[in-house]
């Protein structure tokens, strides 16, 4: 709090002041005056101490070293207003009044999760040129008289929760260079009156309620360098004249309800260096626009209906280190020159359907590629299998014949049609939890999911029940340290996140009804008054390819709580063995709050039973080295061979036999006659049957005329 002068003060107020800086507790006042003789004017100390008041923020000490106001490095030239070592601060002119008087001309209370309305006060501080008052929890509306602040350049009331109409008395603000409001709650329209501020060089809009179009106003800002227009709500075709800002360095337009095609104005914007554009609905575009952008070094050109080939001159844009022309309609082969751009480290090229094979050589410094869900076939380069490589080629044709089992394990059961276990399938359910180790909640398993996916991956679990890719700048595993008020606390620990689009598979399914669950809870959004409560998720959910869910707002969906878990139910059909989840970030939401890379998808669990009695044994296959094929080849050669000894077996020991009956006749102290079949034959008359006597134990038995003394043996 700033204290106003001693000199100037009635003997009451004197007192009053001495009790406050008496009292433990008690709001610190500064003096308005300094050693140079210069002194703050007194209405804007005053107007200070009730802002400062309103807020609860007190000063620094560092800033106010004199007890007076305008002093230290309030007035030191080599210290700037955004100067990250001092917040709150503020700026002053001291040479007013020929030197006698200090006006403040800049005031900064950024991130201080300052609480309350705009006291009027602040419009009365009309020296002001740099007001901050980004990342805190104000609340209210802006006054018009806010345009009273003519000598303002840079302004920014950016992540707060202001409502009401955003005041038009901003066009008096003739002198502004910079303008940031987005992550309100302003509703109506985007005052027209903002293009008479012609000397606007940056503007950052969106994450509010504000509808309509750009207004044709706008045409005017031609100075602009940098501009943002995110999750906002306008309609109609993307603005031709904003092809007339030729001094754009920056352009950032995405999860807007504009439509295209992109103009061919935009073939003017050559001296960008970074071209965001997403989420154009409607109308085909080609990327001849970009032909003569050489300066870029971030091109994201993402879901924009973008049609034709990529140019095979890409190589030529040198600057070039990130590209994201996914989900496009994009066709034809990838120019190996793109793959060999030397400052590239993220392409991503995923959902087109882009043909051929890959490049085969790349650059040292291109370590996160995804070309995801296009048309390639071939074998894969040798650069595949190297380390730190971030990878994503699910849902392709490729060759995999002769690739190291250790690298990319599991694709096979992520190409085209996903191969694995099809025809009647060996599993009917699957339930995993999204980011986390293996854990048991309401007796049902949840199976681990917590590798490192990184920008551009895919995992596919041990026995290929389940499997999950992950494409997105920002991507992980997330954890909290705090249980969320259910039952199922545990699975709610641990979440995965995507800030583009992620999917999970359940593989080798019995065909049939499933119902599909997803288990969601904020995680990383906080509810509380506070800047860092302030931001919002917003992402799209498909089950087999059919949009379930726009815009889904976990925390909305919970009542605007992030201490409840959400749950969604839906019912599918499997008919070719594979189901799939996929969850997508459509531009929509905020990006950082309360830190960079806070959007996209973000899921707890998922899970899916059958709708009808499985017939399947729901068991991996064996985990033997051998396939089934080689397995039954094996046990019947085994039996085979089986059979075959027990044959040669027998005829042995039969053998054997013959030769110890023999043994024990002749071994006979009174050896036996025998006698040879021809003596048996002529003493039976040929085995008359008048000369059978009957049946014996080993035979017929027959009557013989005398026989001859034999000669030998048998």
């Amino acid at each position: 709090m700033v204290k106003l002068p001693l000199t100037m003060m009635p003997t009451s107020l004197l007192l009053t002041v001495w009790f406050l800086l008496c009292t433990p507790g008690s709001l610190h006042l500064v003096r308005a005056q300094n050693l140079t003789g210069a002194t703050t004017d007194p209405d804007e100390a005053d107007a200070l101490n009730s802002i400062f008041a309103a807020w609860k923020i007190l000063g620094l000490r560092e800033w106010n070293t004199s007890s007076e106001l305008c002093s230290g490095a309030a007035i030191d030239d080599n210290v700037k207003i955004d100067d990250e070592a001092y917040n709150p601060f503020i700026k002053c002119d001291c040479t007013f009044n020929s030197s006698t008087i200090c006006r403040i001309t800049a005031l900064k209370v950024f991130a201080k999760d300052a609480v309350g309305t705009i006291p009027p006060q602040l419009w009365t501080l009309k020296y002001l040129e740099n007001l901050n008052l980004a990342q805190n929890y104000l609340t209210g509306s802006i006054s018009p008289a806010i345009g009273n602040l003519t000598r303002m350049e840079w302004l920014t009331f950016g992540i707060n929760a202001l409502s009401g109409p955003f005041p038009k008395e901003v066009g008096l603000l003739k002198n502004l260079k910079s303008l940031g409001f987005g992550v309100n709650k302003f509703s109506g329209s985007i005052p027209p009156e903002i293009g008479n501020c012609t000397k606007l060089m940056k503007i950052y809009l969106g994450n509010f309620e504000l509808k309509g179009g750009l207004p044709s106003s706008f045409a005017n800002l031609v100075e602009l360098e940098d501009l943002w227009i995110v999750d906002l709500d306008v309609t109609g075709q993307i603005p031709d004249f904003i092809g007339s800002w030729t001094k754009l360095l920056t352009m950032r337009i995405h999860g807007t309800g504009w439509s295209g095609p992109i103009p061919s104005s935009f073939s003017n914007l050559t001296s960008l260096t970074e071209l965001r554009l997403g989420d154009i609905s409607n109308g085909s575009s080609t990327l001849a626009f970009i032909k003569d952008m050489k300066s870029l070094s971030i091109l994201v050109l993402r879901n924009n209906n973008l049609t034709g080939i990529i140019p095979s001159d890409i190589g030529e844009f040198s600057n070039l280190k990130q590209v994201d022309l996914s989900f496009n309609q994009l066709h034809g082969p990838i120019p190996a020159s793109l793959f060999n751009l030397n400052q590239l480290t993220h392409l991503f090229l995923g959902n087109n359907t882009l043909n051929g094979s890959l490049p085969t050589q790349k650059s040292q410094s291109l370590s996160d590629i995804d070309v995801s869900y296009n048309d390639l076939s071939g074998s894969l380069p040798p650069w595949v299998s190297l380390p730190n490589l971030k990878l994503n080629l699910v849902a392709n044709n490729f060759t995999l014949k002769g690739l190291d089992k250790r690298a990319l394990l599991g694709l096979k059961c992520l190409q085209k049609n996903f191969p694995c276990n099809r025809g009647k399938g060996i599993y009917s359910d699957f339930s995993i939890n999204c980011g986390g180790p293996q854990l048991r909640s309401n007796g049902e398993v949840f199976e681990k999911e917590d590798e490192d996916l990184g920008t551009a991956s895919f995992f596919v679990s041990d026995a290929q029940r389940w499997a999950v890719s992950s494409v997105g700048f920002y991507a992980g595993p997330r954890n909290n340290v705090w249980l969320i008020n259910t039952l199922d606390a545990e699975l709610y620990k641990s979440a995965r996140h995507s800030s583009s689009s992620l999917r999970y598979y359940g593989l080798g399914l019995e065909n049939g009804g499933y119902t599909v669950t997803l288990q969601f809870a904020e995680i990383i959004i906080t509810d509380s008054y506070s800047w860092k409560g302030l931001g919002t998720r917003r992402f799209d959910i498909y089950v087999q390819g059919r949009l379930v869910e726009k815009d889904f707002d976990i925390r909305r969906t919970a009542g605007g709580t992030t201490i409840q878990a959400v749950q969604r139910k839906y019912k599918t059909n499997v008919s070719e063995n594979y189901l799939e989840i996929h969850l997508f970030w459509a531009g929509k939401g905020t990006a950082g709050v309360p830190i960079m890379g806070t959007y996209g998808p973000l899921i707890s669990s998922v899970s899916a039973k059958p709708d009808f009695t499985p017939t399947v044994g729901n068991m991996p296959p064996s985990k033997g080295k051998y396939s089934t094929g080689t397995l039954v080849g094996a046990i019947v050669g085994l039996g085979l061979l089986s059979v075959i000894a027990g044959v040669v077996i027998f005829m042995i020991r039969k053998r054997n036999k013959r030769y110890t009956d023999d043994e024990e006749l002749l071994s006979m102290d009174i050896k036996p006659y025998t006698f040879s079949y021809s003596e048996l034959k002529n003493a039976t008359q040929d085995f008359n049957p008048s000369s059978k006597l009957g049946e014996g134990g080993f035979g017929s038995v027959y009557k013989v005329s005398p026989m001859p003394k034999p000669t030998k043996s048998i």
